[in-house]
């Protein structure tokens, strides 16, 4: 491997490599013209089933168990062949990303994008999952954005070098490595005395760090990532785990059926 040498100003490399270097961009905004699929149920979703597009599916599965008029159409975003670049997707989400979400129920048609958003969203929406008192609903969000500021050393930094990455880096593996671990070990002590992330009840918080940490205890997000992280030892955090993944809206938000675009 050849000795990298900082330039005074980066320019845009050609030829990255790796699983996704032939889509990412310097820049943002839509790529072509599309026209995306509108249902005629109350929440248009246009997703794909990795840890943050799971959320959205999970949570409303959820409210549909308790009774809510919470239907919602499906469509499969294809990540890896560059659909949410398209004009459509962009209308709804300017930052390209997966999941993204139109509530079409009422008299406005409001867009939402990033995960955590759209489960608060409809948390509020709907008075679920989410405390109304302003101690509980503070420590639900306390752990929401928790997640949204610790995925990313999860999936962008352990995931991609560990997955996705053209070459094994040792020193990039062992520092999210490192962090992995510290943020796994973080949520098994938090769990050790309580039944759910933000304390008796079962929240919004917890259907977002179950999305990655969850799967990732099952092993279920990269392949073999669970055993080089030794998942196993985290004994808290697996009850947890178990815990949440024999729900029923869970098993169906899982197995949530996409149309295609």
């Amino acid at each position: 491997m050849s000795e990298y040498h900082l330039p005074k100003v980066w320019k845009n490399p050609s030829g990255m490599g790796g699983a996704w270097g032939s889509l990412n961009q310097p820049t943002a905004g839509s790529r072509f013209e599309q026209t995306l699929p509108v249902g005629k149920a109350p929440f248009q979703l246009y997703s794909l089933g990795t840890p943050n597009g799971i959320k959205a599916t999970i949570m409303l599965e959820e409210l549909k168990e308790l009774g809510l008029d919470a239907d919602y159409d499906l469509y499969r975003i294809k990540i890896s062949e560059g659909d949410q670049f398209g004009s459509d997707f962009v209308a709804i989400n300017p930052n390209s990303k997966i999941p993204a979400m139109f509530d079409q129920s009422g008299d406005e048609r409001i867009r939402v994008f990033e995960s955590a958003n759209i489960l608060l969203y409809l948390a509020d929406k709907y008075g679920k999952f989410i405390p109304q008192d302003l101690a509980g609903r503070t420590e639900v969000l306390n752990w929401l954005f928790w997640q949204t500021g610790a995925a990313p050393f999860l999936g962008g930094g352990f995931g991609h070098f560990f997955r996705y990455a053209p070459e094994k880096i040792e020193y990039a593996i062992n520092r999210f490595a490192m962090e992995a671990k510290r943020q796994l070990d973080l949520l098994d002590k938090e769990l050790a005395s309580k039944p759910y992330i933000a304390g008796k009840e079962y929240t919004i918080a917890d259907i977002a760090i179950w999305s990655w940490y969850g799967r990732l205890a099952q092993d279920k997000i990269w392949d073999s990532a669970g055993i080089f992280l030794n998942v196993k030892e985290y004994r808290y955090l697996q009850a947890w785990t178990a815990r949440i993944a024999k729900r029923p809206a869970v098993k169906r938000g899982l197995q949530a059926e996409y149309q295609e675009i």
